[in-house]
């Protein structure tokens, strides 16, 4: 019985060593996970606090008096411009529908001749080609046998006319004449047209239909070979005007409101020099392009800058939108940090900065200190040394702008933004 009493006293005491050891554990775990937690929020806060030093560092600046006074800084407010203001806008070189010819024949036949080479310069009229047709040879003899009826039938015309006036022949004789006359005559005259259409002579017979420019211009492509069959309807020759050349330039939507028949545009070839060439704005198309959603806004070239054009160059060029009234700062407020632009906005009332001293340490007479914020900008024109400009975020209408040391206030910011006493 004693021996059972001790055995149950022995595991009572292990269970109660094991539970204290249990509760241990939890406790020392528990420190833990507040000291994990107390710990990151510590970090979270410092964090918080370094992102609004480091943000604050490089967006603000400050300069003492005697620094502002040595650089010269100088301030301004936004003021209403007339500039001239600037559209930039891509497009091609074209010409009119009227100064291109895809050069076509009306009747079929067999390529005879070809005279001409692409690159060629051509009057209206030229001939360009030669081909052969049977049927051309058929066309003219219908000519001139309705031509031979015409003279025949005239004269029994004038008769029977006479005879009639006079009462000799029924009426309905002279009528049937007349009637025929008349139906000669038109055959005459459509055969003629034929002809003439087919640029063939009404004399004689011939097989040989020309192929003749319709215009002056330019020979481009050549789509025909000696002894091949040219079908009506299909394009042999194109023939190009270049001296009525003008551009197609694509506009968007939010500049159409500024663009007016008359202005003046500068334009380069893309590909090509970068020699300016002028131009004038003389249409403007009322309906966007499904695909790029633009407009195409159409100018016309100089006759002696469009030598050496050629239709399909692509080209910038700039719109100039003259008397345009914007808000405008001078051009040197403007600056420029990686691929944005800002300008500095003097602070007022800025509260002074608070110098700890140990205890012992002599107190030191700390300057004032003038403070500024960079501002992001967009920037647009840029004439008679002002340039236009939209803040990005909403500034006051009497803001200090700093006009004149803009530049030193950036390089002072990319420094860090610190200062020493």
């Amino acid at each position: 019985m004693k021996n059972t009493s001790s055995y149950l006293t022995a595991k009572s005491a292990k269970v109660t060593q094991r539970a204290q050891s249990l509760i241990s554990l939890r406790a020392l775990r528990f420190v833990f996970a507040c000291f994990a937690v107390i710990s990151a929020v510590s970090c979270n806060e410092k964090k918080t606090e370094e992102t609004h030093e480091e943000e604050k560092s490089t967006t603000e600046v400050a300069l003492t008096v005697s620094q502002y006074k040595t650089v010269g800084i100088e301030t301004g407010i936004v003021e209403d411009r007339n500039l001239n203001k600037i559209i930039k806008a891509n497009g091609y070189t074209t010409v009119p529908p009227q100064n291109s010819a895809e050069v076509s024949t009306l009747i079929g036949g067999t390529v005879k001749d070809i005279y001409v080479l692409e690159g060629t310069f051509v009057n209206k009229g030229k001939v360009l080609a030669t081909i052969q047709n049977l049927e051309v040879i058929e066309m003219q003899e219908d000519y001139q046998s309705a031509v031979a009826n015409v003279e025949y039938l005239q004269l029994e015309y004038n008769r029977q006319k006479t005879l009639s006036d006079e009462n000799v022949n029924p009426r309905k004789v002279f009528q049937e004449v007349k009637a025929k006359l008349a139906a000669e005559r038109a055959r005459a005259q459509a055969a003629k047209n034929k002809l003439d259409a087919l640029h063939v002579s009404t004399k004689g017979t011939t097989s040989v239909v020309p192929i003749v420019s319709p215009i002056n211009g330019y020979v481009g492509k050549i789509n025909i070979a000696k002894g091949a069959f040219a079908n009506t309807g299909v394009s042999l020759f194109e023939v190009v005007d270049n001296s009525q050349m003008h551009l197609d330039l694509n506009v968007y939507e939010k500049d159409l409101g500024s663009i007016s028949i008359g202005q003046v545009i500068d334009f380069v070839l893309t590909n090509q020099s970068n020699k300016s060439i002028k131009g004038k704005i003389f249409g403007i198309n009322k309906s966007f392009s499904n695909e790029s959603k633009t407009v195409a806004v159409h100018a016309k070239i100089d006759p002696a800058d469009a030598k050496g054009l050629i239709p399909g160059m692509y080209v910038s060029a700039n719109i100039n939108i003259t008397n345009a009234t914007v808000p405008a700062l001078p051009k040197d407020a403007v600056v420029r940090n990686a691929d944005k632009y800002f300008v500095f906005i003097q602070e007022e009332d800025h509260a002074e900065e608070k110098h700890e001293h140990k205890e012992g340490e002599k107190e030191e007479v700390h300057e004032e200190e003038i403070h500024f914020k960079a501002v992001e900008v967009i920037p647009g024109t840029t004439d008679l040394g002002f340039t236009e400009i939209k803040f990005v975020n909403d500034v006051p209408a009497d803001a200090k702008i700093v006009t004149k040391g803009a530049f030193y206030l950036l390089s002072a910011m990319k420094g860090g933004g610190e200062h020493t006493h």
